[in-house]
């Protein structure tokens, strides 16, 4: 079925860069342009309205994104007290079943930033409790929990000077027991989680997602639903498996690996690894040795796969880069040039130097990036700086450098870690904590669709809007790439494989 969409105007990023109407045939793009339109099925009129390429958002846990819709209380605690009065309440609330899982606290933006203590945590629930932090990385469990999960003598469970529990945990103790939590969750509930995140992504003009799924945090059985009902979601959701295991890409029909598969953790847990010590003295170390990542690079690359690593902190950075070169130098020429073509990922890639964003952009390595983690945390005073002090934190996340040099960059949000908004990601590029690495609004935008569209492999299809393309587009009441300030914008009309996936 052929249908019109007439707006005041239509912004493609392609040829002709405007128009006045779209039309699609099915689930593509047949022809834009302006004055008389062809004839249709179907006349949707948008007046008023600007549409716009539809957003690809290259980093999201849909899941855990569900999950967190649920949470924006732990999101909004600002104190132990705060977070520990919501655990007594979602005890009483949610009965007397197995554990209380929730998540999203975040001690960096507390006046007072001491968690709650093991004890404290004992006292708020007694049945298994769970929280995990804002980045995923570390969270906060009761005695009930470490027992009962098994986890209490894996490595990640912090203790005191006496050995006992704190009840912070990290690392293996935090995959595993986070895991446990959530394996009460059947198929019906996790399809639901799936289908409200994707909603919410799509009521905000995204139309295609890079979907990081964890076996190793979520269970393997989070893929698996998410691919059986993946056609019926509002999006179009692309899974990356964050696994060495060549054989579930390849089984599922998946043209990328690895993804989130952490090299290293994250800034505010005390898990990204530094060539240097954090302020408070803490030292973090790598997850894999040179050799286990070189042959797990080697091997996706000769398997026709995209491979990709989360890596962060400048340590992990180089790690990921040297191994590269390992496998880029024993390529012959041909193979050389189908590396490139790969665009391999580093999954946020926070931490570069100069030389190492050089070196990226010689590999044609690509960078997943989020804008948002530089607004939330990057300002004077914010995590950053008190977790690896001014001059480290001054340095993060250069965008304008990664863009000027050449490397491929996609932006993304890490949902549940900042919020599946576009516009805000949108206006982080522009407000970069240091003003020589903003980007313009055009690029910003451009960065959220054709850049994300072509980290994944899907440029020619998505991205912008052009005869063949995917009819993938949201629709805003006023032009995003002229308005002022877009905070808070939200599309009114959003289509996703020509389908009207969301309609305000």
């Amino acid at each position: 079925m052929k249908t019109l969409y007439r707006a005041s105007r239509v912004r493609t990023l392609a040829h002709p860069e405007t128009g006045e109407w779209l039309l699609t045939d099915g689930r593509h793009v047949q022809r834009i342009g302006a004055g008389d339109p062809p004839t249709a099925d179907r006349v949707v009129d948008l007046p008023g309205a600007t549409i716009v390429p539809g957003f690809v958002d290259a980093h999201v846990h849909l899941t855990m994104t569900g999950l967190s819709l649920a949470n924006d209380d732990v999101a909004s605690a600002r104190s132990a007290t705060e977070l520990l009065t919501l655990v007594r309440r979602r005890t009483t609330v949610e009965g007397t079943g197995d554990a209380v899982f929730m998540l999203g606290y975040d001690e960096s933006r507390w006046d007072r930033p001491e968690v709650p203590t093991m004890a404290q945590l004992d006292a708020a629930c007694a049945r298994p409790l769970i929280v995990r932090r804002v980045d995923g990385h570390a969270a906060l469990a009761n005695r009930a929990a470490l027992d009962r999960s098994g986890v209490l003598d894996l490595p990640g469970v912090t203790r005191d000077e006496a050995g006992e529990p704190t009840g912070a945990v990290t690392g293996r103790a935090n995959e595993m027991i986070g895991r446990w939590a959530l394996a009460s969750i059947d198929d019906h509930e996790r399809q639901d989680l799936q289908l409200q995140a994707a909603s919410l992504a799509a009521s905000t003009g995204i139309t295609a997602v890079h979907e990081m799924s964890m076996p190793a945090w979520d269970g393997e059985r989070d893929l698996e639903v998410l691919l059986d009902h993946r056609h019926r979601l509002p999006v179009d959701a692309l899974p990356i498996v964050a696994t060495m295991d060549l054989g579930v890409a390849i089984s599922n029909g998946l043209a990328a690996i690895g993804g989130d598969l952490p090299v290293d953790g994250s800034v505010g847990a005390g898990t990204a690894w530094l060539r240097d010590p954090y302020v408070d003295g803490t030292r973090s170390t790598r997850s894999f040795a040179d050799d286990e990542l070189a042959e797990f690079f080697h091997s996706g690359q000769a398997a026709g796969l995209q491979v990709g690593v989360h890596a962060i902190g400048d340590a992990a950075i180089e790690q990921v880069i040297s191994v590269w070169e390992r496998v880029y130098q024993a390529l012959d020429s041909r193979e050389r040039r189908h590396f490139r073509a790969r665009r391999h990922r580093i999954e946020h890639f926070e931490l570069p130097s100069s030389a190492q964003v050089e070196r990226a952009a010689m590999l044609g390595l690509a960078a997943s990036v989020q804008p948002a983690f530089d607004a939330t945390w990057g300002h004077p005073g914010g995590l950053y700086e008190q977790r690896i002090g001014r001059d480290r934190s001054a340095a993060m996340n250069p965008f304008r450098s990664m863009l000027d040099r050449g490397v491929d960059l996609g932006v993304g949000s890490d949902a549940p870690i900042t919020p599946l908004d576009p516009m805000a990601a949108i206006e982080a590029l522009e407000r970069h904590h240091d003003p020589a690495q903003r980007l313009s609004r055009v690029e910003a935008i451009r960065l959220h669709t054709m850049g994300s569209a072509r980290i994944g492999g899907q440029d020619a299809k998505k991205g912008a809007l052009a005869p063949g393309m995917h009819a993938d587009f949201a629709t805003f009441e006023v032009d995003p790439f002229e308005e002022p300030s877009i905070e808070g914008l939200r599309s009114i009309l959003t289509v996703s494989l020509g389908r009207d996936v969301h309609m305000a």
